[in-house]
């Protein structure tokens, strides 16, 4: 019994202990049972994400320093704006709004870009080794066109205008401070000279366009004074209405006498009918009477009298005097042509000089691995629900 007893009392305990692991194994089993699986849709929108933009924003972003510069473009003679335009009138400025479209069009110009990429400055900058393989440009040596590189440009160089102040805000994105700062000076002095430039066209026009006024109006001037002096000296006239005034009043002077002699020789026939002065006052009656049909034949009634010759030489004074006038109003034109371009300025304004960036504003490491998250989640409920109503549909 004993013996049996010592035999027996091992396999009940070998029993007891497969007894409770299985317990122990069952617990487990339901305990996993219980916990949510992560499910393929919740790795896939969510975990790789959040893993993969951990990774990009932690190791492999590079940081990128961004260098910011303002500036306005002022004109003594444009109507001001609202905003700061106001205190610029206040001070005899003024916004010149063409100028400033024009410096922002040149700074995000193809032609910026090759000013500004001289000797490959900006390339160097870009490509740099130290900068992400994700960040630089060209990284795989497979864009090397001038497109790809001014599609690049355009991302690390902004320009916004403020409509109610005409403020520009010019950023320069680098990844180093020295090259943020550096593109953004340049660019700067550019956009300085672009203005300039328009400057010195547009008074070079103003100017030109005025002298043009004025040798045209003096051609027409000289031409209408040599076609009046060439009549003048084919009729040979000076002035066809004053010299009919003078030959009036000869004719005038000349009726006074024809009727004073006329009047002397009635008087004579009647008292003295004998006298031998008669004869005399006859013929001096009769040649007044002649000279003053003369004088009016030339004043007036055949196609050499002065009154005909006046129309033509009507025209042809009004035309020379037409002509020098036009000529005294080119002039004067032409002057305050000079003085407007002596006194138009349109030139840059630098209100905030271009900073040397101390700290990497971008990229924004914990806002992008957050953003990611939130967006991964809302693509999985998004899709859940999907798949959810799916396959409700389907049953």
């Amino acid at each position: 019994m004993d013996k049996d007893d010592t035999v027996a009392h091992p396999a009940i305990g070998d029993g007891q202990g497969s007894l409770d692991a299985a317990v122990r194994n069952s617990r487990i089993l339901n305990i996993l049972e219980k916990m949510p699986r992560i499910k393929p849709l919740f790795f896939v929108t969510v975990i790789v994400p959040v893993f993969l933009a951990i990774l990009y924003y932690g190791f492999f972003a590079s940081d990128v320093y961004i260098s910011e510069s303002r500036f306005i473009v002022r004109s003594p003679d444009k109507t001001a704006t609202t905003g700061l335009g106001v205190l610029l009138k206040s001070t005899g400025f003024a916004n010149a709004g063409d100028e400033i479209y024009a410096a922002q069009s040149y700074v995000l110009s193809r032609d910026a870009l090759q000013a500004l990429n001289s000797k490959g400055a900006f390339v160097q900058a870009y490509t740099n080794p130290s900068v992400s393989i994700f960040d630089r440009f060209n990284p795989l040596g497979f864009s090397r066109s001038g497109e790809n590189l001014y599609d690049y440009y355009k991302k690390q160089v902004k320009i916004d205008q403020n409509t109610t102040s005409s403020i520009v805000t010019m950023t320069v994105r680098a990844f180093t401070p020295q090259d943020a700062r550096r593109f953004n000076e340049q660019l700067l002095e550019m956009a300085e000279a672009t203005v300039n430039k328009l400057n010195v066209r547009g008074k070079q026009d103003l100017i030109r366009f005025a002298q043009t006024e004025v040798d045209d109006a003096k051609a027409k001037s000289q031409d209408a004074a040599i076609a009046l002096a060439a009549y003048r000296n084919q009729a040979g006239v000076v002035d066809p209405e004053k010299q009919a005034q003078v030959q009036i009043q000869m004719v005038s002077k000349l009726q006074d006498e024809l009727i004073a002699t006329r009047t002397q020789l009635r008087q004579l026939r009647a008292f003295t009918p004998q006298n031998p002065q008669i004869e005399v006052l006859d013929i001096r009656a009769k040649g007044l009477a002649a000279e003053i049909d003369d004088q009016l034949g030339q004043v007036a009634g055949s196609s050499k009298s002065l009154s005909s010759r006046a129309a033509r030489y009507q025209r042809l004074y009004l035309e020379s005097q037409f002509a020098d006038k036009q000529l005294a109003s080119a002039m004067a034109s032409l002057e305050e042509a000079r003085n407007e371009a002596r006194r138009k300025q349109a030139y840059v304004e630098r209100i905030v000089q271009p900073n040397l960036p101390d700290d990497a504003l971008e990229p924004r490491r914990l806002r992008g691995i957050f953003s990611t998250l939130i967006l991964g989640l809302a693509a999985w409920a998004i899709i859940s629900m999907l798949v959810a109503g799916m396959l409700e549909h389907r049953d």
